[in-house]
């Protein structure tokens, strides 16, 4: 799927629920899950604060699962270093051109099992990965936010864990990977990589304001 981006200057909260959290992220094309460096460029930020993780209300953690199922938000740890994010898949495709042309980003030859599982059956679970690759928790969840920044990987589906004689649901959750190439469709740019990073970065100064071009490059690097 191609989805277009309609840009907006982010000003006041406005997410109180699961179809206005997917409204902006539409709107914005990229947005990071939580307050960063660049002031006013999250969701966090522009959550109505009674929603943000209260006792009443799982917020946002919970409301990115409706989200990811509609089929045209990519979710997963692929800014700031490893940190979670949104974003649309025409947005994602600029940033996977140009990750994907960095050396730095390249799979090592002990990430290549998980990639071929994930070319093989399709989706990925952190059990998955641990008991492929015979490591820990801790390494595996290493591993994998490693392979989101190449933009390798991303989250494929979430879905809660009710729990207890009475199945309830306090924000426990279960995540599968896919590679995105096959999870969306037309995830190939028409730009160089250089103009991938240089239309980006034109994106979050379009929404956060004057950037810096070193923490632009922390941001999207």
């Amino acid at each position: 799927m191609s989805i277009g981006v309609h840009t907006t200057r982010l000003t006041e909260p406005l997410v109180t629920g699961w179809e206005s959290m997917y409204r902006l992220i539409r709107q914005v094309g990229l947005l990071p899950f939580f307050e960063n460096p660049i002031p006013g460029f999250s969701l966090e930020e522009h959550t109505d604060a009674e929603h943000w993780f209260t006792d009443e209300s799982l917020g946002p953690w919970d409301w990115k699962i409706d989200c990811l199922q509609t089929g045209d938000i990519v979710y997963g740890k692929y800014l700031w270093g490893g940190k979670a994010a949104f974003s649309t898949p025409s947005v994602y495709r600029e940033l996977m051109n140009y990750r994907r042309s960095l050396p730095k980003y390249a799979p090592s030859a002990q990430l290549q099992p998980i990639l071929d599982f994930l070319a093989e059956n399709g989706a990925i679970s952190i059990t998955e990965v641990r008991r492929l690759m015979g490591v820990k928790k801790s390494a595996a969840d290493a591993m994998m936010t490693r392979l989101q920044m190449g933009t390798r990987v991303v989250t494929g589906d979430i879905t809660r864990v009710y729990r207890g004689s009475d199945l309830h649901y306090n924000g426990w959750q279960r995540s599968s990977f896919c590679a995105p190439d096959d999870l969306y469709d037309d995830m190939r740019s028409s730009r160089s990589p250089q103009d991938s990073y240089a239309w980006l970065c034109d994106l979050v100064r379009r929404v956060a304001g004057d950037v810096p071009d070193k923490v632009l490059l922390k941001l999207l690097g």
